[in-house]
């Protein structure tokens, strides 16, 4: 796919990670009695997370590509459970999703020669 390859390695991350709080923040909806297209949009969003993360592996360090590609989900699925489900809203939880995001940008940061 041509859009896909000009949107370099870390793109295809970035991408990838938002798909995958689509998808865990689906899995909190879908179960048997689910609607059909409820359970469909999960399964695109999982297949897509995975296939995406999957391209940006032929390029990128494995364990970089990886830890931000998580750290992206973790950071959206638990900020969206603050914001939309009620979680709970405390100092410490904002500062340990900050960490995270320190983390997901220092290791972009020091990814050395991977292109992007």
């Amino acid at each position: 796919m041509p859009f896909l390859s000009s949107i370099g390695p870390w793109g295809l991350i970035i991408i990838a990670g938002l798909l995958e709080v689509a998808w865990a923040l689906g899995f909190k909806y879908v179960g048997e009695d689910a609607p059909w297209w409820l359970q469909l949009g999960v399964l695109i969003a999982l297949v897509g997370s995975f296939s995406l993360l999957i391209m940006a592996l032929k390029t990128l360090p494995a364990g970089t590509a990886y830890a931000v590609w998580t750290g992206i989900g973790a950071v959206g699925v638990a900020t969206l459970g603050i914001v939309f489900f009620r979680e709970p809203f405390t100092f410490a939880r904002v500062f340990c999703i900050g960490l995270i995001v320190a983390g997901i940008i220092g290791l972009r940061l020091t990814a050395g020669g991977a292109e992007g």
